[in-house]
């Protein structure tokens, strides 16, 4: 099979496309062939490397992908070759404490494919079978890539750490990443409102196409006060930030008693002068998250089935331009997910 190949970390160049044998599925797995694969963020970092994290490789990137069942270990029944299927990202053992707690999330050896082991920028790929959501037929698989990781990640920061409520007004900064547009639709579903930021024009009036009622071009105005002219003073409930160094200190000023601040990331650096004041005074929380449940998965699964919510789409390249979709990824222009057609002839 041809896949893609991380040897040494760097630059695009260290993308190889490979000719690779086709994987046997083991016990409890089964071999998908892939029709979609789309990027994230943390491909980048696995291409690229992070200080003090060891990633496995060489190692087939790709946590998002899509395809149909070709091959299932003789112990796996109930998935009949042929099926159309996306695939839960995150990997967990499923027997300690936190698992049995329905906090699968928080596994000691939680994992994600494509970063601790082989994902699906190839061909074939080999998956758990607890890890399959099986795809309407009347669904495009090209969606079914481009949802589980940033829709899962987006669920548990608004539903599972915020609780969100209806009529809670909610900022959600860089409306084009995949992460902010799940967002953006999550909370407009459970009735709150929403203002974005983002770095051009365009991306503002996408982000408020995509549900937000407002937003905020932080390159030519003062998002802190457009933020606050938009909650009335010092008054949001909610904000969803991965931005970091450069969004989270004002942010906590401009939230209401009992307001979340609610990070998956840290892209513009996580070292940062904190003001606790505002923490203690107002009983603010700041909340971390990462990734979700199987549960969080199958809850947003099941609203974007039905088109209650819905991946936005930004470009796609076949699996041999690898090289420019990653490139693709460092454009500020880009809002909604870039995707890798592996074999588009699958749906």
């Amino acid at each position: 099979m041809r896949a893609v190949r991380v040897h040494e970390h760097g630059g695009e160049r260290v993308l190889l496309l490979e000719e690779l044998p086709i994987p046997e599925p083991g016990p409890g797995e089964v071999r998908i062939r892939v029709a979609w694969c789309a990027l994230n963020h943390l491909d980048t970092w696995v291409r690229r490397g992070v200080p003090g994290h060891r990633f496995p490789l060489p190692l087939i990137p790709g946590c998002d992908f899509s395809g149909v069942i070709d091959s299932c270990a003789s112990d796996v029944t109930d998935w009949p070759q042929g099926t159309r299927v996306c695939v839960n990202p995150g990997l967990f053992c499923g027997s300690c404490s936190c698992c049995m707690a329905d906090n699968q999330h928080l596994c000691r050896g939680f994992g994600i494919y494509g970063e601790t082991t082989h994902g699906g920028n190839a061909e074939f790929a080999v998956v758990k079978a607890e890890n399959l959501l099986q795809v309407p037929d009347s669904f495009p698989l090209d969606k079914a890539a481009a949802f589980p990781l940033t829709y899962l990640t987006a669920w548990r920061m608004l539903v599972g750490r915020c609780q969100i409520r209806e009529g809670e007004k909610v900022l959600i900064h860089a409306a084009g990443s995949g992460v902010s547009v799940a967002a953006t639709q999550i909370a407009r579903h459970f009735g709150a409102r929403v203002m974005v930021t983002a770095g051009t024009d365009e991306k503002v009036e996408k982000g408020i196409a995509n549900g937000a009622e407002a937003g905020c071009n932080y390159q030519t105005e003062d998002w802190k006060k457009f933020a606050k002219e938009w909650a009335g003073g010092s008054n949001l409930d909610i904000i969803v930030d991965h931005v970091g160094m450069d969004t989270i200190p004002a942010g906590i000023w401009l939230l209401a008693k009992g307001g979340r601040l609610v990070t998956c990331g840290v892209t513009s650096g996580a070292e940062m002068n904190l003001h606790l004041a505002p923490v203690f005074f107002k009983s603010l929380s700041i909340l971390g998250s990462t990734m979700g449940t199987p549960r969080d998965l199958s809850n947003a699964a099941e609203l974007i089935w039905t088109g209650q919510l819905s991946p936005v789409l930004d470009s796609s390249f076949l699996m041999a331009n690898v090289q420019e979709a990653h490139r693709r990824m460092g454009e500020r222009a880009v809002f909604g997910k870039i995707l890798l057609e592996v074999d588009s002839s699958l749906g």
